[in-house]
């Protein structure tokens, strides 16, 4: 039997396993990793590329099922559940942000956001209320009614976190978010994760092999081979207050 997740415990893994089959060989990705994540806390996965990180966050976030191990994730046993029921725990409990913005093109900042709160059964107004909020805390209010191809690389990332928070998410996760952008724009994205974490209440997971956000982190794990090489609690630096940790300025 599991052990009943602490008050602010989100998500618990268990000897997650997972291979992937490569011609006749196959390459073990991860190796039996535990992880757990807190409410009001950013946690950077860290690691080189192929280091199982990425294929970590899909496990601990329902997109990819891991060959063994368990993931409780909001007191669910994520991978008992159907594949209906996970599609709606994501829906229900998950926010994304991605290296590529994944934004539809045709569609403007406002509606990229509105789109994501009318599946959670929000009504168009209420849907044009929530999004509008959201947008105004990343600092695109004047922006809202812009089409991706009009909106800059750091823009159309702070859409998606916009479009993340909008449905409240008690678990974050983002992908690689500031390898596409400058220091400036990397600032402020890190500084809309802590957001999420610290007055949001969500659990933050961050994937990056990006060194210059480590300060920013209340955790960072380190993930080499597929195995754990460390895993370090700190005080963050503030983003807000802290700007030369990004631009090297």
């Amino acid at each position: 039997m599991n052990k009943p997740a602490s008050p602010r415990q989100a998500i618990k893994a268990t000897g997650l396993t997972k291979r992937f089959k490569t011609g006749r060989s196959h390459i073990d990705v991860l190796k039996g990793i535990d992880f757990d994540a807190l409410h009001g806390d950013l946690t950077m996965v860290m690691g080189p590329s192929g280091s199982g990180k990425s294929t970590l966050v899909a496990a601990l976030s329902g997109l990819l099922r891991p060959d063994g191990g368990q993931v409780t994730a909001m007191s669910e046993n994520l991978w008992d559940l159907s594949d209906t029921k996970i599609d709606r725990f994501r829906l229900d409990h998950c926010g994304f942000i991605f290296q590529g913005f994944n934004l539809f093109a045709a569609l403007t900042a406002l509606q990229q956001v509105t789109t994501v709160l009318k599946y959670k059964g929000h009504s168009p107004e209420e849907a044009r209320d929530i999004a509008t909020e959201a947008l105004t805390e990343v600092g695109l209010g004047p922006r809202m009614h812009q089409r991706p191809s009009e909106l800059s690389g750091g823009e159309k990332q702070r859409v998606a976190i916009a479009r993340a928070l909008a449905k409240q998410p008690q678990l974050l996760f983002a992908d690689e978010p500031t390898s596409a952008l400058d220091g400036e724009n990397g600032q402020i994205v890190i500084r809309l994760l802590q957001r999420a974490a610290k007055q949001h209440n969500a659990a933050v997971i961050c994937v990056t092999h990006d060194p210059r956000l480590e300060a920013f982190a209340d955790r960072v794990i380190h993930i080499e081979d597929g195995h754990i090489l460390d895993d370090v609690r700190r005080t963050p630096a503030s983003a807000a207050g802290s700007h030369s940790a990004l631009t090297g300025a």
